[in-house]
């Protein structure tokens, strides 16, 4: 049974349909092709109504105002003249003037008082709209500009937006306010640098129910990855109270991503999530506070320590995200709100998504030449490099001390900011999240910027020289000093078919969207112990044994924690996501998948370390790989990382991944770790389970056939096979020169691994560092009849079209 406030819609109000002088329409009346008459967020709106809503969608009813009831009212007093006139010539970039300009033009509608005709039919619309609820009701007063969401142009908070806004009076006002915000000094700058014609815009506004997520909670949901473009997930960010805070990137926001194939087969579909601080929300004013419609208060640190939604509430939104995208036939940027009151989720708005989806077949890399000292660190936005002076700009009213090259520097920014944010080389915010205000303007003026830092306008001196760096990971970095870095294009229709597989390197569930975009036939090495190290932090054994450990021990893990109450749970469920983040970037081709390969003193450095891990003389050469997994001492810890492999596989549905055993001494150990991973529901062929062994002891080439009876295939671990070849610890300095994959010894036992599985028919490929270092290296492998070859991401192009016979440049 339902118990959610019924959704109001408004009847029509003596108006004939087809009439454009109407100066009022419902909303379930109007749909996309009203977009001259109501402008693109109103008629949206209208749209999800009428045919979302027998689907199961919930939008909140409530009417508009047109664009020819806008013209009418600028008529009056030859205000559109004086309009025209003030803006002629105007140069957007002259802060001084545009702020004079719009603040003129605001005052004069101001002063012009609504057309009586416009505010009768207001008030009937009004009435229509509380007649069953009363007056003591709450709306939305939003603006929907005839140029706004566009599929090529967000106009992203252009206009204003008034929440909480009660009876007619206010509504009245809150009308004339909305109209004047056309002028805004952000709004006239957007339209200038978008080449938009003032006088065309108009602006219709939008009365709309609230939603009572000021008790619960609200976000921003895009169809596709808003850093990559990746188009098979959903992306959610979710905060508590009302979703300005996270619009206006006041609050670091709950992430997550949502696996469309994993949704629409009814598989567990969440493959990342990420909490945020969430430290304040936005709530409705307190009656008697002077007006004030809402206000901004702090959130408790163990309400912000957990999520804000649950897994059934995410995975209800990504379904609503399908339904809109699959009607409007393209990638959608859509705002929700959840009702703190009865539980229900309603969407709020929908819009096309205007950066991702707009980008062809040429993608750019950035990489830095050198690093230096990290002064902050927040969430990156795009994947670019900027450098230059850094403007610690405290107000809107300080926006003129930006100058073309500066990095601007500030604790949020929202709409009024634009203007100068075209300007700058970079942005740095204290707050904010990837779906904020400064993230989306961000990406359409292809500006890296790092959001959610904290405490950046502290830590950056205003003057100093800077680096914001987007290009290595979720991570953005603050570097000191101007930093040299590369620049790449990479033209993707143009590359010529290789003469074998070539298959990436991943161990950052981060970049692995990106990453899928360049060319490739998968992933020829997924290293677990990354994804433990980046998004676990703590030994496994310390989970497993949480409840026997000291306080102070136990307080830290919680903190890492944060957000999981169960600390098996905990590991098993963030491996499961990173390995599901990259096998779903990759699906449908192979995503090589290497059991954890961590020496006792990486493992030791992981919290609660190294009270379970020996000191030795060479880690390289001791307890790590299969000798690790068989041990009793690890045998627990290791049945954890089969449980994430299998969650992915057969709950997620990615059957894509395949596992890798690293370093396999003997024989012996090669059945044994067959048998082990078997019992623990990796069986080799169950459901086309492959199990790959790496190659890269003397000994796997050596008796490669007898190995291949317990594996699927080989992947070269050219390292590894080098350092034990050649007798060389790889991590001495002193004998570093003599390190070389090419050496006769090495090539000769490569030799007899390729040729032993191409007798086998079995696969064969390489995924060490030598074919991304040495490109003839990888052409020889071709020549011996290697089956791929996978090589770190930024040497992918290069050394495609060095084994294509083409040009690099």
């Amino acid at each position: 049974m339902c118990h959610c406030r019924p959704i109001v819609h408004v009847r029509s109000i003596n108006t004939r349909e087809s009439d454009l002088d109407a100066y009022v329409v419902p909303l379930e009346k109007l749909g996309m092709s009203d977009m001259q008459l109501v402008g693109g967020k109103n008629a949206s709106l209208g749209e999800m109504i009428s045919n979302l809503s027998g689907l199961g969608v919930r939008v909140p009813g409530g009417f508009a105002t047109t664009a020819s009831a806008y013209r009418e009212f600028l008529e009056q007093d030859g205000l559109a003249g004086r309009i025209a006139g003030a803006l002629a010539g105007l140069d957007p970039d002259n802060v001084q003037a545009l702020t004079e300009t719009g603040r003129s033009i605001r005052e004069w509608i101001i002063a012009t008082p609504l057309p009586p005709a416009l505010l009768a039919a207001i008030a009937a619309g009004w009435r229509e709209l509380t007649r069953d609820t009363g007056a003591d009701f709450a709306v939305a007063v939003r603006s929907s500009a005839t140029a706004e969401d566009l599929p090529d142009a967000s106009f992203a908070g252009q206009q204003e937006t008034l929440l909480n806004v009660r009876g007619l009076d206010g509504v009245l006002k809150a009308v004339h306010e909305v109209y004047a915000s056309l002028y805004n000094d952000r709004a006239i700058a957007y339209r200038c640098h978008k080449g938009f014609d003032h006088a065309s815009v108009a602006l219709s506004v939008g009365i709309q129910q609230m939603v009572r997520s000021d008790l619960g909670c609200s976000g921003v949901m895009f169809t596709v990855d808003t850093e990559s473009g990746f188009r098979d997930v959903v992306f959610i960010t979710a905060s508590y109270g009302l979703g300005e805070t996270v619009v206006q990137g006041a609050v670091n926001p709950d992430e997550f991503y949502v696996y469309k194939p994993a949704l629409r087969a009814g598989r567990r579909s969440i493959i990342r999530r990420r909490l945020g601080s969430k430290a304040i929300k936005m709530v409705y004013g307190q009656a008697g506070s002077n007006g004030q419609r809402v206000s901004t208060v702090g959130v408790e640190p163990a309400e912000a320590h957990r999520f804000s939604i649950n897994d059934d509430d995410i995975e209800l939104l990504a379904r609503y995200a399908l339904l809109v995208e699959e009607h409007y036939a393209r990638p959608m940027d859509i705002e929700w709100g959840k009702d703190g009151e009865t539980g229900i989720i309603y969407l709020l708005q929908a819009r096309p998504e205007t950066v991702q989806s707009r980008k062809g077949q040429t993608i750019q890399r950035y990489q830095l030449r050198q690093r230096s000292r990290v002064l902050a660190t927040g969430r990156s936005i795009g994947h670019r490099i900027g450098a230059g002076v850094a403007r610690v700009v405290a107000s809107v009213d300080d926006m003129h001390r930006v100058q073309a090259g500066d990095v601007l520097v500030a604790d949020m920014t929202d709409p009024d900011w634009e203007p100068v944010m075209k300007r700058a080389a970079a942005i740095v915010t204290n707050r904010g999240g990837r779906t904020c205000h400064a993230a989306i303007i961000a990406r359409e003026l292809g500006i890296p910027a790092v959001v959610g830092c904290g405490d950046a306008t502290d830590r950056l001196a205003d003057g100093a020289a800077i680096t914001a760096s987007c290009a290595e990971g979720e991570e953005g970095y603050v570097y000191d000093g101007v930093l040299a870095f590369d620049e790449r294009r990479i033209e993707l229709d143009n590359l010529p078919p290789p003469p074998v597989k070539i298959m990436m390197n991943v161990g950052n569930p981060d970049r692995a969207f990106d990453f899928a975009s360049i060319p490739n036939s998968g992933v020829g090495l997924a290293r677990l112990e990354f994804i433990v190290n980046r998004m676990i932090g703590v030994h496994p054994r310390a989970l497993l044994d949480f409840e026997k450990l000291r306080p102070d021990l136990k307080e830290v893990i919680r903190e890492q924690m944060a957000g999981q109450d169960d600390p098996v749970e905990f590991f098993v469920g963030r491996l499961a996501e990173g390995i599901g983040c990259i096998a779903a970037a990759f699906a449908p081709h192979p995503v090589i998948v290497r059991l954890s390969d961590f020496k006792t003193n990486e493992y030791a450095n992981l919290i609660g370390g190294q009270q379970y891990e020996p000191e030795e003389e060479n880690p390289m050469l001791g307890f790590r790989g299969a000798s690790r997994y068989l041990a009793p001492s690890f045998r627990p810890c290791f049945d954890m990382e089969c449980r994430a492999i299998s969650r992915v596989r057969d709950e997620m549905g990615l059957t894509n991944v395949e596992v890798m055993v690293p370093f396999v001494r003997t024989l012996g150990e090669a059945e044994a770790v067959h048998a082990l991973l078997a019992e623990n529901g990796l069986e080799r062929g169950r459901n086309g389970l492959r199990i790959i062994m790496m190659c890269e002891l003397p000994t796997n080439a050596l008796l490669a056939d007898q190995y291949l009876r317990h594996f699927d295939g080989m992947s070269i671990g050219s390292n590894d096979m080098t350092q034990l070849t050649l007798g060389i610890d790889r991590d001495s300095g002193l004998i570093a020169h003599l390190f070389d994959e090419r050496d006769p010894a090495v090539k000769a036992l490569l030799t007899m691994a390729i040729k032993a599985c191409r007798r086998n028919g079995k696969y064969i490929g390489i995924c060490g560092q030598g074919p991304s270092d040495h490109p003839e290296f990888a052409r020889w492998l071709v020549d011996q009849g290697i089956d791929s070859v996978s090589l770190n991401p930024d040497t992918v192009v290069e050394t495609w079209l060095y084994l294509a016979g083409a040009p690099a440049g």
